[in-house]
């Protein structure tokens, strides 16, 4: 990878080989699958020695696919901060750079969520008035045009960023989903006007002075229906929503293959039904939203399907200039509130 333009015309996407819960044996079947499907061309970011005898074994010869050296990963029980300082050729810190150096047009991780922002925070900087980049996206398959922000880099939230959320989620919803006026709402206790938090009031006013598509407060339960396309909330809340949906769809299918296991038709229930509930394991992640880079976070469970949609979900947002038209809609909604 020389170029974002990539060889042939394919987006060139540096992936951390390293990371995840399965590492190179998933992560380079993930981008063997994703270079078969085409418009990609990978660079499998970690340990040589590692990565090679995966991509010989994977078929990887032929394919836009080359394995580049790092040194070190990030593990989950490592603060960021700490291991960019102690372990700077570390995989993730080494895909960020290859962003930032112009030979990868966006990076992709499975591994430490807080290494991935970390690495793109620092690497590429945050949009104006941007303290720190937030995760969102669908994160429930019965709905799976709604963005939620923030899943858990936010816990504590400022009316004034959920602001900035709504306005990157309606970019999101718009870019990456096609919505034409994507309806935004704050998860609250309540669908009433006054219900909720001050945090939830507050922002209530910020939101109904833009000129967003602002529907007021839903709840939880209002989630799986697609009663909104953007949804905001701190992300404390939001993280708690995202592990409740991953669990609840864990025991659901758990006793699916308990009470039908064994049958063709209980194994297509269990996949339909764990597709429907952790709808971010099963295809990939999302783009850290307010950086000035494509970072693509994805589940630390993620199988090899999964980082391929991961891989894929990076080339779209380079394609369809995502960044660039988050930055634009952040200053205009800025603006717009201010006057």
């Amino acid at each position: 990878m020389t170029d974002r333009n990539g060889p042939s015309g394919l987006v060139p996407v540096a992936l951390d080989a390293m990371g995840g819960d399965y590492g190179p044996p998933e992560t380079v079947a993930g981008a063997v699958m994703a270079a078969k499907r085409g418009g990609v061309a990978v660079a499998l970011v970690g340990d040589l020695a590692a990565i090679r005898p995966e991509m010989e074994r994977h078929g990887a010869g032929g394919l836009p696919i080359q394995a580049v050296g790092s040194n070190g990963v990030v593990s989950e029980d490592e603060s960021p901060a700490l291991a960019f300082r102690s372990k700077p050729n570390a995989s993730v810190f080494v895909s960020a750079g290859a962003v930032k150096a112009g030979k990868a047009a966006g990076f992709v991780s499975m591994g430490s969520t807080g290494a991935s922002i970390a690495a793109a925070t620092v690497v590429f900087g945050t949009m104006d008035g941007v303290d720190r980049g937030a995760l969102g996206g669908p994160i429930i398959g019965y709905a799976p045009q709604t963005v939620i922000i923030d899943l858990g880099t936010n816990v504590d939230t400022r009316p004034q960023q959920l602001l900035d959320f709504a306005a990157l989620g309606s970019v999101m919803s718009r870019v990456l989903y096609g919505s034409d006026t994507p309806r935004v709402a704050l998860l609250s206790v309540g669908s009433e006007d006054g219900k909720g938090n001050r945090l939830v009031k507050e922002a209530s006013d910020l939101l109904r002075s833009s000129s967003l598509n602002f529907a007021g407060n839903i709840e939880p339960g209002d989630l799986p229906r697609g009663t909104a396309e953007v949804v905001l909330c701190d992300g404390f809340v939001g993280n708690v929503v995202l592990k409740l949906t991953e669990a609840l769809g864990q025991v659901v299918v758990r006793e699916i293959e308990a009470q039908v296991g064994g049958t063709q038709s209980g194994a297509d229930l269990a996949r339909s039904v764990f597709d429907k509930t952790n709808v971010l394991e099963a295809f990939g992640g999302g783009p850290l939203l307010g950086v000035n880079g494509v970072a693509i976070v994805g589940h630390g469970r993620s199988r090899a399907r999964s980082i391929a949609g991961a891989i894929e979900t990076a080339a779209k947002v380079v394609t369809r200039d995502f960044v660039k038209a988050s930055a634009q809609e952040l200053l205009r909604i800025r603006r717009e509130v201010m006057a």
